[in-house]
């Protein structure tokens, strides 16, 4: 088995695991806010690092070093979650998939600030295309854009920032110390803000399930994903992480009788677009 195949299994583990995840997050969010979701997420995936740790040993590998850095990360991620979470519950699925893809777009735009990285013509090029791509898919001349649009594409932007500050941190930190702190602190925040008017709401036996099923889904996804990249190049990997698109429609299809937009297909062929040339040749292009 080559290691692009096996990449290609790992990312069929990712794809699985965001669409449970999305999944699972509109269902609990019948009983439970956003701050709720994530705290309840994080305090599963506590568990669930403690013991993996455990069982590889690799606990001793949290520390407090960069802790600053740590908070700014999960800052970041913690803020573009719940923002996911919100679009969820208030566009199509397809839609806040197709916005999330925007994240490498702003990867480009704000590597030169915060990783002192050089954009290249590609990448600016990207850039342009990608939000060419947002613009089809939120089509601002013939919808008023919605709260909820605009929560996906602010979601990106967070997601974009986990994604720099998690470059940063690999450099010197651990996967085990990396997940440690982005479960203990975004537990940390989600109690604060959850807590903040003095009722947190607690989920019923029937959520129950699907809570745990967000702490497992995103944890296995972020894995298979970064797995996936260390097997095979991200012209290979990233291209099949776009399958989520279509399979998200689909399923929000048959299980919502939610539309299936064209509009928003075009976007995303053109977002994937945009994304695939800077990952194809941005690199190869000096400025």
């Amino acid at each position: 088995m080559t290691n692009t195949t096996r990449a290609g299994i790992w990312m069929i583990g990712a794809i699985v695991s965001f669409t449970s995840m999305a999944i699972a997050g509109r269902a609990v969010s019948l009983e439970l806010d956003t701050f709720e979701i994530m705290m309840f997420r994080s305090l599963t995936g506590i568990v669930i690092v403690l013991i993996v740790g455990s069982l590889a040993g690799t606990l001793n590998q949290v520390n407090r070093q960069q802790l600053g850095l740590h908070t700014l990360r999960n800052l970041a991620h913690f803020t573009g979650q719940n923002l996911w979470f919100f679009a969820l519950t208030v566009i199509p699925l397809a839609q806040v998939f197709a916005l999330e893809f925007t994240t490498p777009i702003w990867v480009i735009l704000f590597s030169p600030l915060l990783l002192n990285e050089r954009i290249t013509w590609i990448g600016m090029l990207a850039a342009i295309i990608g939000f060419t791509g947002v613009m089809i898919v939120t089509q601002p001349g013939h919808t008023l854009i919605s709260s909820g649009a605009i929560a996906a594409a602010a979601a990106a932007v967070g997601f974009a920032l986990t994604a720099i500050f998690t470059r940063k941190l690999t450099r010197h930190q651990s996967i085990t110390c990396i997940l440690f702190w982005l479960t203990v602190l975004q537990a940390i925040f989600g109690i604060v803000c959850a807590g903040y008017d003095g009722d947190i709401a607690f989920p019923s036996g029937s959520s129950l399930p699907w809570i745990i099923l967000i702490g497992f889904a995103g944890l296995i996804a972020h894995f298979c994903l970064t797995t996936a990249l260390s097997l095979a190049p991200a012209n290979i990997v990233i291209p099949i992480d776009f399958i989520r698109l279509p399979v998200i429609a689909i399923v929000a299809a048959q299980v919502y009788n939610e539309a299936l937009d064209p509009w928003v297909f075009v976007g995303a062929v053109v977002i994937f677009a945009a994304n695939y040339l800077n990952i194809t040749y941005g690199q190869h292009v000096k400025t």
